[in-house]
């Protein structure tokens, strides 16, 4: 197994937007690809409020590559993505990397 915690920074006021994108539009394409979601976060207490975190769980990364290639490359999702960041880009920047679950961690 392999994680994939990804971070996204927002313009500040723009989480909302990126929340509802995720629960409207996002998940739906993760469905359609395999695409498996661990959990989702915002930040309370920390560096930066505008943030949001997710995990995603993953065989292996040819896996990754495979399923999260074809949800970028969707025409569809372009196309919605791109309606929710029409009056005003919602991301700043993204971070992600990848985890391996130790021997003894309890996700394996």
């Amino acid at each position: 197994m392999l994680v994939e915690m990804r971070v996204y920074y927002c313009e500040p006021t723009r989480l909302p937007a990126l929340l509802d994108r995720f629960r409207d539009i996002t998940l739906g394409f993760f469905d359609q690809y395999g695409i498996e979601q661990i959990g989702f976060w915002t930040t309370v207490v920390g560096t930066d409020n505008h943030t949001l975190t997710y995990l995603l769980k993953w065989d292996d990364m040819a896996q990754r590559e495979e399923r999260w290639n074809a949800f970028q490359a969707d025409p569809e999702w372009i196309r919605r993505r791109s309606e929710t960041e029409a009056e005003h880009p919602i991301v700043t920047r993204v971070e992600n990397s990848f985890l391996s679950p130790t021997d003894f961690s309890a996700l394996r």
